[in-house]
């Protein structure tokens, strides 16, 4: 089945596509977002994310923060140091009269919050899930979507949808299919490894920073512990994820210091590669691309979900002016 559409089609319903897609309802876009997994697929997803303040205000703009709030662990300071370095520099949000400098909540649960804002919207957002995006064509014209939907549960179809914009936000697992799309990518041959941590003293609400000889690592305030982030060189971090829990919270203070006491716990570990990945500055007509399908960065300062959040909000006020000026969305 063809359909075409006079709106914008957003591919992938992660957060930043969903944050495009309130932002567009709200300012009286129509918009259609295709999601490759099940509704409430990520709500177990326990990653850490560190909201920046600029992200809190999109999320109260867009009616979502109301859900979140509750949920989140605020960042009131942020302590960097160097490891066998004097000093320390020291950033508090009160010095710059803000409530936090920044919010540490899972991926699952600001998913949740996205969604139900959307159950809440009325007309003008229609969100599709289970429908995986084989094909993107792009021509001077339109960009036409082909895509996986299910006619029930033995049974699937390829549909074809035609749109005057097409925007992919799900981390570039649909820029295969688009010629043209140059990804120049930059391996730091560093990994990240990340976990949950229990210390002996309470976090008060600071995130540390540290720069080590073998690279930097971060602990950021989660609930009533820390979310880690460590990284260093691929050979090192291997060597660290091998380690059992005591001998690797033992590792884990001797690299990081006294300031928050004795490491106590270490939840369950995982490793990533780390890489500067960005799309070459040249895109086909009727489509763009934002968040980590873009540009994808080191985590240190934690920018990269705040960069797609900014991406997602620049452009639907790029998209709300065009429609102003022109009436819709038009494909020529």
């Amino acid at each position: 089945m063809k359909q075409s559409l006079t709106h914008p089609v957003v591919i992938g319903g992660g957060p930043v596509g969903l944050v495009l897609a309130l932002s567009l309802q709200q300012s009286g876009v129509p918009v259609t977002v295709l999601e490759a997994q099940q509704h409430g697929a990520m709500y177990g997803d326990g990653r850490a994310l560190a909201l920046s303040y600029g992200t809190r205000q999109v999320l109260e703009q867009l009616g979502v923060w109301n859900a979140l709030e509750s949920k989140v662990t605020a960042i009131e300071t942020i302590h960097v140091s160097q490891q066998k370095g004097f000093g320390r520099a020291l950033l508090k949000a009160d010095e710059h009269q803000l409530p936090a400098l920044g919010y540490v909540v899972s991926y699952g649960t600001l998913m949740q919050a996205l969604d139900a804002r959307i159950a809440e919207s009325s007309s003008g957002l229609d969100v599709q899930y289970q429908v995986p995006v084989q094909n993107l064509h792009v021509d001077a014209n339109a960009a036409e979507i082909t895509f996986q939907a299910s006619v029930n549960a033995d049974a699937q179809s390829t549909d074809v949808v035609s749109t005057p914009l097409a925007i992919i936000a799900d981390g570039g697992r649909s820029l295969e299919s688009i010629p043209g799309l140059v990804r120049e990518t930059k391996h730091y041959g560093h990994d990240a490894l990340v976990g949950l941590v229990k210390t002996e003293l309470p976090h008060r609400n600071i995130a540390y920073e540290r720069f080590t000889p073998l690279g930097p690592m971060a602990l950021l305030p989660n609930g009533e512990q820390f979310s880690l982030v460590w990284t260093g060189e691929q050979a090192y971090i291997d060597q660290i994820a091998a380690l059992d829990d005591a001998a690797f919270l033992q590792a884990l203070h001797q690299a990081f210091g006294d300031r928050v006491g004795k490491f106590l716990q270490i939840g369950k570990r995982g490793k990533f590669p780390l890489k500067l990945s960005k799309l070459d500055q040249t895109f086909p007509a009727h489509c763009v691309v934002i968040g980590n399908a873009a540009q994808t960065m080191h985590p240190v300062a934690g920018q990269g979900f705040n960069v797609g959040i900014r991406d997602a909000m620049a452009l639907a006020k790029i998209i709300g002016r065009a429609r102003q000026l022109n009436g819709a969305l038009r494909t020529g």
